[in-house]
């Protein structure tokens, strides 16, 4: 008898605990951080916290009068297209947040706070800019403040020689796309503006009584003082083996902070410019600046930049190393974020020169946003041909086999923002070079698409200045703004002839924006461009990031010309981004 009795208790515990798993898989747990959870949103309409209140760890909604429901899983049928799985409490119907995030294309995930889960998602996963009360060509950019562009995937490396981008956007060869140019050199010119000059550490400048505390591995090895006409200063004249295999004349920096590198270099044979980095994870690597045309290589641990045949001339360099470090890891560890975390800049180690020659204003700095900012003026002004373009020396694909441009093609986004960034640079410096780059860059502006320029027809008569010169033409929205700002900062800036004409094609590019910009407007989002109008096809949607672009361009528009068209469609676009609609019949 006790045997059986004790059979039928292990039974019934055993039926009991498998009915109790089955009731708790079907249960969906909800858990709150406080009952503001859902609020009365900015039309009034009373949201769940009106009728609902859900305790903190409950698995069940409790209604204020009745007691606590089960949830039950059903099937919800998606326009008779799938079904999913979802949870049904009554009359009301839970679709799982997965479902939701993938149809309707918005962005959220579980945050922890406090030991408490809660849901937090938004329509949109770009940011709007709230633009300054003034705009002034010699100032900060729109908010390119907070581009990086070096760190973006699509660059391959910082060119050694040119000090520019080299751009993988097309073509994994990489080549000098204009538009990244002009962005590096705009963002570093808004970053030097809100962040001021860099802290400094001089290691040699010639100054001294003696050379800085270098290290010369033989008898044969010098590194002295000598005077440079030139610079009307004392440099460092140094000699070793060019052989980067062999140690050279180094120098102990031990720097975690300062991890911007900039000198003055002039080789009068082969040499090199080694900076010794160690990473997180105590790993050291050589990052070597070389005589070559070689643009980047990775060996080993060795890491080389090509700094071209600059011998027998002065030339400055100014590196971000952890990005130059990055760059150079990601030719052997491009697919895996774990090892990239795992090699991250720590410090710099020491710094070495080989070969013979002469080294000044050897410094380790907090930034080098002015030289980057330089850099990419110059650039422009050295690649710009006798039509006043910097052409592009990739075929475009904008529509396969319908709309495309081969190589050597140009664009107006990159005409007007060179004129945004080499404005800047006459500003600055007060150098005739850039403010003439920038004038010639205008004539592109009145050739049409079909003759190679960047000016289009809408309807035949309004003039739109294309990014994507192709024929039919895109009208694409963003290139076409950043265009008119190019044109805008040089009118302000020219005087004469040229300021007549910057003025001519700004206030022409202004009708056709005030005219066309409602054409850009889903209802729900902007449009990128126009090829459902002009080739027929189906509308080509602006991501989010592209759609804040939008936004951005009309804020600052409309702090230049006051036009409340401005402001008001960027605010009907800004309520786009949290779901918002336009009103339908």
């Amino acid at each position: 008898m006790r045997k059986s009795r004790i059979i039928k208790f292990f039974a019934a515990v055993v039926v009991s605990s498998a009915f109790l798993s089955v009731c708790l898989w079907s249960q969906c747990t909800i858990n709150r951080q406080d009952n503001n959870f859902f609020r009365e949103d900015v039309t009034g309409e009373r949201s769940y916290d009106d009728h609902m209140n859900v305790p903190r760890g409950t698995n069940s909604i409790k209604n204020k009068d009745t007691p606590a429901i089960k949830y039950k899983e059903i099937d919800c049928v998606i326009n008779d297209d799938y079904a999913i799985k979802c949870r049904r409490d009554g009359g009301e119907v839970y679709v799982p947040f997965r479902f939701i995030q993938d149809y309707f294309e918005i962005y959220g995930s579980v945050i922890n706070t406090d030991g408490y889960d809660r849901l937090e998602w938004q329509h949109a996963n770009s940011k709007i800019h709230k633009p300054r009360l003034k705009y002034s060509p010699s100032g900060i950019f729109m908010s390119f403040e907070y581009y990086n562009v070096e760190q973006r995937d699509r660059v391959k490396c910082i060119s050694g020689f040119e000090g520019v981008p080299v751009s993988t956007q097309w073509t994994p060869e990489g080549h000098y796309y204009p538009i990244q140019i002009a962005q590096y050199g705009l963002s570093h010119h808004s970053k030097y503006m809100m962040d001021g000059e860099p802290d400094v550490i001089i290691l040699e400048d010639g100054e001294e009584d003696s050379p800085a505390d270098w290290v010369v591995p033989e008898q044969r090895s010098f590194a002295v003082l000598k005077n440079d006409v030139s610079k009307f200063s004392n440099v460092v004249q140094f000699l070793t083996s060019d052989s980067t295999k062999l140690p050279g004349i180094r120098i102990v920096a031990d720097e975690k902070v300062n991890k911007y590198v900039t000198a003055d270099l002039k080789f009068s044979t082969n040499g090199s410019v080694t900076v010794t980095v160690e990473t997180l994870s105590t790993v050291v690597f050589n990052l070597h600046y070389v005589l070559s045309n070689t643009l980047i290589m990775f060996e080993g641990k060795d890491i080389y930049y090509g700094l071209g045949d600059t011998r027998g001339r002065w030339h400055h360099l100014a590196r971000d190393i952890s990005i130059d470090l990055q760059k150079g890891l990601g030719l052997r560890f491009s697919k895996s974020k774990r090892i990239k975390m795992k090699y991250q800049f720590s410090k710099i180690r020491e710094i070495s020169i080989r070969g013979h020659g002469y080294l000044d204003n050897l410094t380790l700095s907090s930034s080098a946003h002015l030289d980057h900012f330089y850099d990419a003026a110059n650039w422009l002004v050295s690649h710009q041909n006798n039509r006043g373009g910097w052409p592009i020396a990739v075929r475009r694909k904008l529509i396969p086999n319908l709309l495309e441009l081969p190589p050597g093609w140009y664009s107006a986004m990159a005409q007007g923002q060179a004129m945004s960034l080499l404005v800047r640079a006459y500003l600055k410096t007060k150098a005739k070079k850039y403010l003439i780059a920038a004038i010639d860059a205008m004539k592109l502006f009145e050739i049409s698409s079909e003759q190679g320029g960047v000016l289009a027809k809408f309807a035949g008569e309004y003039d739109w200045y294309e990014e994507y010169p192709t024929t039919p033409s895109s009208f694409v929205l963003n290139g076409f703004i950043y265009s008119l700002l190019g044109l805008y900062d040089l009118k302000e800036t020219a005087s004469g002839e040229a300021a007549d004409m910057a003025n001519n094609l700004y206030q022409r590019g202004l009708t056709s924006l005030k005219f066309m910009l409602g054409m850009f407007d889903t209802g729900s989002g902007t449009f990128y461009d126009l090829r459902h109008i002009t080739l027929g096809l189906a509308p080509n949607r602006a991501r989010w990031d592209y759609h804040t672009t939008h936004i951005n361009q009309l804020l600052e528009l409309s702090v230049i010309e006051r036009d409340p068209l401005f402001k008001t469609t960027a605010d009907r676009w800004t309520d786009y981004m949290k779901g918002k609609r336009a009103k339908h019949n």
